[in-house]
Parts: structure tokens; sequence; C-alpha cells
């Protein structure tokens, strides 16, 4: 998309090129006149305001798009994103008498404070995102789409300077100070964030083929994909998964411990198929993912309440809530938001998965940040007491303690990934299948390592249950072999049609997923979705001063015929939440229907995403006072 020709957006002699469809969408349009005469100004140039938008959020959204169009790895989603933030706020901060920068702590003054603390901005962003997408991530199109944006903003890509006190030259010292950072964080940067030490203890477990052999049941397994695409649709190369982030409890955190063995939160080691005392927790946890995954068909004609009123309101690490009286900002009962139980369990998994055009789930919580500086009515008051603050300061300070709370939440809950290395849903299932059942010695198939049998849902297959006509009789072929109800696996066509739920192998059983993607290359425990989205549930509860979205209440309708990994659903269905808990919470449940992580990954994982956000907003509030190291 040209310039000039959505947006609102002029060309600059001939040089704004398009800007991303990110910026666009937000509304950020950049057209306008007057600029100051600097060296780092592109002469001529015309800029006007962002329609109400900053800098910074036009730096956010840029990014944000950056992400979608690479291989999704969380952890290096999020130190982008803090790095960018952090950079923003050195800009900042350079401007503010009080406030402490995080990497660099120089002090400058200006006549228009406003337009140095953009230019310093811009020019850090540039620098950063330049080197991590264009170098480092090797996306063609990045280095072209972020000139497009300096272009618009009338900046000159080409004054590189770190010499002299202008806003430019401030920027790139700023932009280069964190690359530089960034080279020892423990990141593994210099290898593009792989860790080629590690190797994993169990073979690949064939995806394509029934059952599973693994070394040690407890530990995880990569898959072997006949094709790997990740979940935005890019392939990956090769067709067995590699760990990604294996390293990741040692990379340099904002307000987590540095500790010797990259674990920097530790509630000790989820359930265990070796330790007899935790092991029969375990297997009800495997059979809860399938209880899910026989939820996930429409067809049962099955209602539920979704709406605030009934459903939200947990304690932490809980799913005991029962939902929420009224709406504090009306003062009115929710209304019942009721939806077939099918069409909701699978919107909620394709939801938070973040799928096709993803910016995962740290970027998905900057797209909720941003709706909320955007909700009409919404003051923007740190805290929600004191000072209505101009929206770049705002910006500055959100982005900040947000992307560093979720930054923190990769390294805390891929620290335990590599530590516990616990295996996944798929890997459980097939291994319990492949033993027998562990439930009724007087039955067939009979091993205390076995899966726990459950009517209705897990079964042995018998002559009479695989009788034509009977329950289990498209699979009369394995008589005495374990049977599992759940979803079907990918439909032929997913667009057009719908696998729904039925009697299937246990040993041929997947998860809610595209069979390219199936499961992500890392270990269950923790949940990474339940950490970061817990994490940033906190800071925008504690720098917005409420629980709850503006107007107490947020919502996301998924149409009918939308999702991706089958049709449906059947009908509209609108997510909705009355506080950034709800959607966090729903966030970190979906990712077991989804069939990707039983309860204890995504109940931890809430617990330790808590501890992230409220220490990363705890040190976030000492840099802008200045008072850190004081």
């Amino acid at each position: 998309m040209t310039a000039g020709r959505r947006g609102g957006v002029r060309r600059c002699r001939g040089r704004a090129g398009a800007l991303l469809a990110g910026l666009i969408v937000a509304g950020l349009g950049l057209a306008g006149c007057g600029a100051p005469a600097q060296q780092y100004i592109v002469a001529g140039c015309e800029r006007g305001d962002l329609e109400g938008h900053s800098v910074a959020r036009a730096w956010d959204e840029e990014l944000l798009s950056l992400i979608r169009q690479v291989v999704p790895a969380p952890g290096v989603h999020a130190r982008n994103l803090f790095h960018l933030s952090a950079g923003m706020w050195d800009a900042w901060a350079a401007y503010d008498q009080a406030a402490t920068g995080y990497v660099v702590t120089e002090k400058h003054r200006a006549d228009d404070v406003t337009a140095a603390r953009e230019a310093a901005i811009s020019y850090a962003a540039y620098r950063i995102l330049d080197w991590r997408y264009a170098t480092v991530a090797d996306l063609g199109t990045a280095r072209e789409q972020l000139d497009s944006v300096m272009a618009s903003l009338c900046y000159r890509t080409d004054y590189t300077t770190t010499e002299g006190d202008d806003p430019a030259a401030l920027g790139n010292r700023i932009g280069a100070a964190i690359l530089e950072h960034g080279k020892t964080d423990g990141s593994l940067e210099d290898q593009r964030y792989a860790d080629m030490a590690y190797q994993p203890m169990n073979p690949p477990l064939e995806v394509a083929e029934p059952g599973t052999s693994m070394i040690d049941a407890d530990r995880w397994q990569p898959l072997s994909l006949a094709k790997q695409i990740a979940q935005n649709g890019l392939p990956v190369p090769g067709k067995v998964q590699t760990f990604i982030g294996h390293q990741w409890g040692h990379v340099t955190a904002f307000a987590l411990p540095e500790t010797e063995n990259g674990v920097p939160i530790d509630p000790g080691p989820p359930p265990r198929l070796a330790d007899p005392a935790t092991s029969p927790e375990l297997k009800r946890q495997v059979n809860d993912v399938l209880r899910k995954s026989a939820e996930l068909d429409a067809t049962d004609g099955v209602t539920i309440d979704i709406g605030p009123g009934a459903a939200g309101d947990n304690a932490l690490g809980t799913n005991d809530g029962d939902g929420h009286d009224v709406n504090p900002a009306t003062g009115e009962r929710y209304e019942p938001d009721v939806v077939l139980r099918g069409d909701f369990s699978r919107v909620l998994a394709e939801f938070w998965a973040d799928g096709p055009q993803s910016e995962t789930p740290p970027g998905h919580w900057n797209l909720f940040a941003n709706q909320v500086s955007d909700a009409p009515g919404f003051e923007h008051r740190i805290g929600g007491t004191g000072p209505v603050l101009d929206r770049l300061e705002w910006d500055v300070k959100l982005y900040f303690a947000l992307n560093g709370a979720v930054h923190d939440a990769a390294i805390a809950a891929w620290g335990l990934k590599a530590y516990y290395e616990s295996a996944r849903p798929i890997s459980l299932v097939r291994y319990l299948a492949g033993r027998g059942q562990a439930s009724d010695p007087s039955l067939s198939s009979y091993d205390p390592a076995g899966i726990l049998l459950e009517p209705g849902l897990v079964e042995v297959i018998t002559p009479e249950s695989s009788a034509p006509g009977q329950r289990h009789a498209g699979l009369a072929d394995h008589v005495g072999e374990i049977a599992v109800r759940s979803w079907l696996g990918s439909p032929e066509d997913p667009k057009t049609q719908t696998s729904g739920v039925g009697w299937v192998r246990a040993l041929d059983w997947v998860p809610y997923q595209r069979p390219t993607f199936v499961t992500p290359a890392f270990a269950g425990y923790v949940s990474g979705h339940s950490t970061f989205s817990r994490a940033a549930a906190e800071v925008l509860t504690a720098i917005t001063g409420s629980e709850f979205f503006p107007g107490g209440l947020a919502t996301h309708t998924v149409t009918a015929g939308s999702l991706l990994h089958e049709d449906g659903p059947t009908q509209d269905v609108t997510l909705q939440w009355a506080t950034y808990d709800d959607a966090a919470d729903q966030a970190g449940i979906s990712r077991l229907y989804g069939g990707i992580h039983i309860e204890a990954d995504d109940l931890e994982g809430r617990t330790i995403g808590s501890t992230c956000g409220l220490e990363a907003w705890a040190l976030a509030q000492r840099y802008y006072a200045g008072t850190i190291g004081g």
C-alpha cells in the first residue's frame, strides 16, 4: 500500500514509501506540516500529528507488524519488545531530570522537549529494529518497512552519527547501547538464538505413526512431522523439532534475579509418572485434556454461558471463579452470553493460540494495552491517580513496564521448561495408552503404569464395544487396546469440513492443532501463555489503577466459519472479559482445549506470571521516579 493513498500519509520528497498495515489500521495518519530545520530532518518534508497517537505507539505497532512476519519465538519477541521499550524509555528519560534511564542515563535539555524526545525515540527504535529484523531475523523487507516509518516521520535514515547532543545522535547512541547490551545477555543472539549444545533425551515422536517410544516419559519429546509450518504459516526447516529457547532462563532479566541454574522462580517440579506421590494426579490431568478435547463438538447441542456474570473472577492459580456480580462501570449485572460449548471451546483454543498473522502472546498483550489506551473516556493517569499524562509519556511508561514484565515472564517460563523438560500431552497420552489401562486389574490391558479408564472418555476396546453399530465399531481391529473420545483430527478440507468428536485409537491421538504444527517445539511446564498473560494483566491492573477493563468489559467477536483448524464456529462467538485477570486466565486454559498443556502447566504459569508482573511494575516505578539504585 503506497503512501498518500491511505491513513493520510504524504510523500516526503518521494521517500515516504508504504506504511505498514499495522500503522494504518491503528489510524496513525502522518500527514501535515511543519518540521524543525535540523540536520536529521528530511528537507522539505511535511509531517503532521499522529491523530492522538504517539511516536512510541507508532514504533510499537511497527514491531508488532515485524513479529507477524517471522517464525514465532515468544522469548525472542518478548526480548525485542522490551529492548525497544527500554530504548524508547531511555530517550524519553534523557529529557526528564528525575527519571533514570535503563541502559543510557544521559541527561539533556531542549527548547522543544517533545520534538527532541520523538526524534531520539525514533532513531533508537530504528537502529534496534533494523538490526534485530533486517539482520538477525533476516527479514528481507524489514529495512524497507522501517525506512518508510522514518520517512513518514521526516527523519533521515542516513543520519548515523553518535557524536553530539542533538536528539538523533542521542537516539543512535541509545540504539547502539541496547544492541551492545544484547550481545552478552545470554540470548545467544550471535547464534540466531539457537542452543546447539542441547540434545533431547527422548527420540522423536513420529506423529503420523501410532504410539510412541520414550526413554523417560517425564521428559520432553520432539515431534517428527512430514512438514513443519509455524503457527503464523511460515515453513520451518527440517522435519524434527528443535527446542526453541532452551537457554532462555539465563537471559538477563528486567526485575528478576540472576540465577546459576537459569530458574529465577521455582515452584517445584510438575507431577511426574515416576513419582508415586504425583503420578495419579498427572494421569488425572491427562484425562482432563482428553475431556476438553471431547467438548470440541458444536453438534452435541450443549450450551454454556460465557459472559462475565457466569465466568471469571478466579483466585490466583485456580479456576474457582463463578463470575462477577455487576459491572462496576455501569452498576448493572452482566448480560448472559449463551453459546454452543463446542463453538466456544474451539474459538477459545484458536483465538489465544496466536496463529497466522500472530504477534505471539507478548505482542498480543501489547494489542490489549493499546486498545485500553484508546478506550473512549480513558484517562491516562499512572495508577489511576495523579495528573493526566500526554500520550507519549503514557505510552513510553506503559511499554517499559509491560514489556519488562513479559520479557521476565519468558525468562521465568523457559527457565522452567529447560530445567524440568516436562512432556507434552501428545506424548503422555500415547505413552500411557501404549502401556495399557491402570484402573481395573480384571480387564484386559492392565498395567499400573497405564492410562486411567473413565467411562465415556477412556475405555478398553472389547469385542462387544467394537461390534457393528457400537461405539467402537470403527476400531474393531484393535480389540484390547485403549480408545479415547476426542476431536477426530484435522479434516481433509478444514475450510469447509469439521471433524467433530468421536472414538479414536489412543495411540493415534492428536491435539486440536493443525497437522503441520501439532505441538510447540519446547517443553510444557510451565505454560508460556499463562505466564505472559498474567504478568501483563498485573501491569495493566497496576498502571490503570483498576482490575477491570475500561467500561468494565472488553470483547472480541469471532465470526462464523472463520476458524483455521476446521470449519466453524457455527455462529458468531463473542469472547468477553471483565478484568485483565479474566482474560489472562482464559488465555491459560485455552491451551488445555488446544491439547498442548496440562493443568499444572497452566496454573503454575499463572502464579509465576503474577510475580513477574508485580516485580516488573515495582521496578518500573523506581525508574519513573529516578530512585533506582538509591
